[in-house]
This record gives C-alpha cells, structure tokens and sequence, in this order.
C-alpha cells in the first residue's frame, strides 16, 4: 500500500519465484514421503492448522499501522522482488500450504512431472494475478483503510480461521 502497484509486481515476482522452489520441493522430494506416509501428513495438518489459528489470533490483536502512500520511497526493483523472495520462502505458511495441498493432486503413480507443471503454473498464474489485485485493491481502498485499520485485522484473522476450519474439514489422510 506504501508503494503502489508497479513497485508490488516485483515484490509478487519474488514470492511467486520463492513458491515454485518450495512447491518443487515438496513435490520432488518431501511430497512423496507424505504420500507414503500418511501419519506424518496428518500430524504436518494439525501443526498447520494450530499455525494458522495462532496468526489469526496474532493479526486479530495486532496493533494496525498507518499507511501512507504518499510518501516518496526509493527502494530497487530487485530490493522488492529480494523482499518478496524472502517474505515468501521463509514463510512457514508457505511450507504448510504446499505439503497439505499439493500432494492431494498428484497421482504419484502417473507421470507426475506433467501433473506438477500444470498444478504449478496454475498456481503461480492465480497467486501473482491474486497478489497484484490485492494490490489495486489497497490502492483504491487506502483511505477507507487508513479511518477503519482494526476492520483489515479482523477480516484477515477470520479467512485464516476459515482456512484452518477448511483444512480440518476436507484433508482426511
């Protein structure tokens, strides 16, 4: 919101460029434990699951900062996609979604290198295209944001709490 939109396709850039390395991994090399495996997988849910509830109660008290995008910021193109990397790759958000979504794709049985590249692409497509709108969104939102910060906490610690329920719900291993 600080930066505007232009700068924020660098910043989606790195995470999507972070998120086919983790998505790799999972699928080449911890994906098929999993799958072999099914108790871990489940205990990798639960872990995931008190992860997502435990952000959710973190942003809900969370204390909301100002946003201001008329500032004048100079950071590189390569300063935001480096932060978007990071932010991404080192999420342990990230390396919950990936073993506990992924492998419930993939028939590990078939030829599972095509299998991936359509999961990922897919991914990636909607993951950048859901970043930038989010990024258009703010823009167009910014003073509603800036009068009503505690209503962003609020509706993003309840989607997690949505999420976690989900995955309780559907992922039976």
């Amino acid at each position: 919101m600080n930066y505007g939109v232009q700068k924020c396709i660098w910043t989606a850039l790195g995470d999507i460029t972070a998120n086919i390395i983790q998505a790799s991994l999972v699928i080449f090399v911890i994906g098929s434990f999993f799958s072999e495996n099914p108790t871990f997988l489940n205990i990798f849910k639960w872990i995931g699951v008190v992860y997502i509830l435990y952000l959710a109660f973190d942003i809900y008290n969370s204390r909301p900062k100002e946003v201001n995008s008329s500032k004048d910021f100079s950071k590189s193109f390569f300063s935001f996609f480096k932060d978007g990397f990071l932010v991404a790759g080192t999420s342990p958000k990230a390396w919950m979604f990936f073993p506990l979504i992924f492998p419930q794709f993939i028939d590990f049985n078939e030829n599972y290198l095509i299998q991936f590249l359509i999961l990922i692409i897919t991914y990636v497509v909607l993951d950048f295209l859901s970043l930038i709108g989010y990024a258009l969104l703010a823009q167009k939102l910014i003073t509603w944001i800036n009068t009503k910060p505690k209503t962003i906490n609020t509706i993003s610690a309840s989607v997690l709490v949505i999420i976690a329920s989900i995955i309780l719900i559907t992922q039976q291993y």
